[in-house]
């Protein structure tokens, strides 16, 4: 079977009767098989696949068959799918099996999605390399040797070695931008409250966003489309009404673009990486957009604010993973207070211990007002800054990553490292604006670059439709 780019091309293939839903299924699911090694699933449900497809096949011959009937998914290990395992990657929520569905899943099941597994993170989405999994680390299909990018590794990997059609994962400050970087795929973050956290394992409430990994801007629209909107379930979700995305990705619009050149001088960034990036601002400006260079004063402040408010609030998020309830539960304890201390620390990894740790630090009385205080404000400084220029420019343009996708354990001894992996994406993620990273290059070792693009405030419609756009210039043009 060939590999698809995207649901329109299988839809064309289900029409003509060349293709079966059962058929697609059966096709990931050998090559879920064969690239075992990549370790990008942590389970996945082939009886139940199997049984989606059937059905879904009968609803298509019937004409009764939803948006997204013929695409196969696979999601994070941090949303909740009822009587599923749900372990955020983590031996804390070990046997661990969830009660319910989230809603964004729900959604997706309710217009004839197939969800094949659930796929390896980072444990509780925290990384940046999907190092940090307690279950191994994911590898990246085009290197081996080298990560996919984190914290929603294993999503990223299943599109890039085609284990499946599209993911779902999750964006706190680039986790799902920075692996389709690192692997060669689209990644959308979209504005924050524009899909429902209701299901999604909290790690920092006011930052987590579900987003989508795709081959095509088409499908990543559509699914967003889909999962969008209003939920009872959730109150900080926009009311919004959700527009058509899918149907809007035409566009013949001059736009107006800012780069932001604080980025391009940074010493951190890779030389191909900015090579590529600034070909395609000098291809758009030679295709007669506006295209300018814009200063942003704080990007050496963006790297800590996200990290003293992540960790403060994954501190708080984390509390409630104590061996009391649910989850793994210490053998060893003599009180309370001793399965408190030694459920949680034999439960959770070295990295979450870590920030853990930082959060209750910087939330401590004596620190509170000298860094989580002052983190608030750096914050409002930053959606400012970035909410005023895009009120100058339709769109900003910057690398997804300083780099392409690193060697294994090349940073973990160095968590500063590590952390300053998220220095471009973090931005859109304090802002709360949505941002997605589109593939358009390569470097010397064949590996992905990512460009992104951050527009305002649920303007989703142009941010898909000006991304498609520069995908098929990218083509045309090589």
């Amino acid at each position: 079977m060939r590999q698809y780019h995207s649901l329109r091309d299988i839809r064309t293939d289900i029409a003509s009767g060349q293709v079966s839903c059962k058929q697609l299924v059966d096709h990931y699911l050998r090559n879920i098989k064969n690239n075992a090694h990549l370790n990008a699933f942590l389970e996945v449900f082939e009886e139940e696949a199997f049984a989606q497809a059937d059905t879904v096949d009968q609803k298509i011959a019937s004409g009764t068959a939803g948006k997204l009937a013929g695409m196969v998914i696979g999601i994070k290990d941090v949303l909740a799918y009822e009587g599923h395992s749900l372990q955020a990657s983590s031996q804390i929520l070990n046997g661990f099996k969830s009660l319910y569905t989230a809603t964004a899943v729900q959604r997706l099941i309710a217009e004839d999605a197939i969800i094949i597994g659930r796929q390896n993170c980072d444990e509780f989405a925290m990384g940046a390399s999907n190092e940090n999994s307690s279950f191994g680390p994911v590898l990246n299909a085009d290197d081996v040797t080298r990560v996919p990018g984190g914290s929603s590794g294993g999503s990223a990997v299943a599109v890039q070695a085609d284990l499946c059609l599209a993911s779902i994962g999750s964006d706190t400050g680039g986790s799902v931008r920075q692996p389709a970087s690192f692997c060669g795929v689209i990644g959308l973050k979209p504005t924050y409250s524009r899909i429902s956290r209701y299901g999604l394992i909290a790690y920092a409430s006011s930052f987590d966003q579900i987003g989508i990994m795709s081959k095509s801007v088409e499908d990543a629209a559509l699914l967003l489309e889909v999962m969008a909107g209003n939920d009872d379930y959730d109150s900080t979700v926009s009311q919004r009404e959700v527009p058509a995305y899918s149907e809007l990705l035409a566009t013949d619009k001059k736009y107006k673009i800012g780069y932001i050149r604080d980025c391009f001088e940074s010493e951190g960034l890779d030389k191909e990486v900015k090579e590529s990036i600034l070909s395609v601002k000098d291809m758009l400006k030679d295709a007669g957009h506006q295209v300018e260079a814009v200063e942003f004063p704080y990007l050496d402040y963006m790297v800590p604010t996200y990290y003293i408010l992540t960790t403060a609030e994954a501190s708080s998020n984390l509390g409630r993973f104590d061996g009391v309830k649910y989850g793994y539960r210490s053998h060893n304890v003599t009180d309370l207070t001793s399965l408190y201390k030694k459920t949680r620390s034999e439960g959770f990894g070295l990295e979450v211990q870590r920030r853990i740790m930082l959060g209750t630090f910087v939330l401590s009385a004596d620190y509170y007002d000298a860094y989580y205080t002052k983190a608030q404000r750096v914050r409002r400084l930053i959606k400012e800054k970035t909410d005023e220029l895009l009120q100058k420019y339709d769109f900003l343009i910057l690398p997804t990553a300083p780099t392409t996708a690193f060697k294994l354990e090349e940073n973990t001894a160095n968590p500063l490292a590590m952390y300053l992996a998220d220095i471009f994406t973090v931005q859109a993620s304090l802002a709360g604006v949505p941002a997605i990273s589109i593939p358009v290059g390569r470097d010397a070792n064949g590996l992905s670059i990512g460009l992104q693009l951050m527009t305002r405030s649920f303007e989703e419609p142009q941010l898909l439709a000006f991304s498609n756009y520069i995908l098929d210039k990218i083509t045309v043009e090589a």
